[in-house]
């Protein structure tokens, strides 16, 4: 049961960041096109990850107390989709500064509970290999995902980019979700 937890962790996970990877370096020039300067896009960013860093520290805190990772993870990657969706309707910084803090959001969400279940559900025997298996799989979908991103924007537009993104992020989830028991 373990290893098929561990499975559907690893593989839900990686379909998220073939999603979510396929914005990359394309951020920027997004970001520009939406009349945002240098200052929006790094404050854009920023916004992020301060909403990620202490948002992941608290609810880390309360998903220790409460339970209910599998929820919590499952929960997480859906917001996230929504919150992709919603760079399709980014027309000014204002509006990509929410999205990004609500991106930090599903991933303060996701992630502390994510790494919970993967230690939990992983071969005691192999730790560092167990995480190099999570963490290099993730990169090399990110990668892959960043190539992508860049065909999809150079033969057709941000706008198929955010629905591809978008519908792999509902896939990942829905994949997601198998963990929870009762699925």
């Amino acid at each position: 049961m373990s290893k098929r937890k561990s499975k559907i962790l690893r593989y839900g996970n990686n379909l998220w960041f073939l999603g979510e990877g396929m914005l990359g370096p394309l951020f920027a020039v997004f970001a520009g096109r939406i009349g945002g300067s240098i200052l929006d896009i790094s404050s854009a960013w920023a916004i992020y990850l301060i909403t990620t860093g202490l948002l992941i520290i608290l609810i880390g805190r309360l998903s220790d107390k409460k339970g209910n990772h599998e929820k919590l993870v499952t929960f997480g990657f859906g917001l996230n989709a929504v919150f992709t969706f919603g760079y399709l309707f980014v027309r000014e910084p204002l509006h990509l500064f929410i999205v990004q803090a609500g991106l930090g959001i599903a991933t303060a969400l996701s992630t502390p509970s994510w790494n919970s279940l993967y230690s939990k559900y992983e071969d005691k025997k192999s730790t560092a290999y167990s995480w190099g298996l999570a963490v290099g799989q993730a990169n090399i979908a990110t990668g892959i995902a960043i190539v992508i991103g860049g065909i999809i924007v150079a033969k057709y537009s941000f706008t198929a980019l955010f629905v591809t993104m978008g519908i792999i992020q509902v896939i990942a989830t829905l994949y997601q979700a198998r963990i929870i028991d009762k699925i």
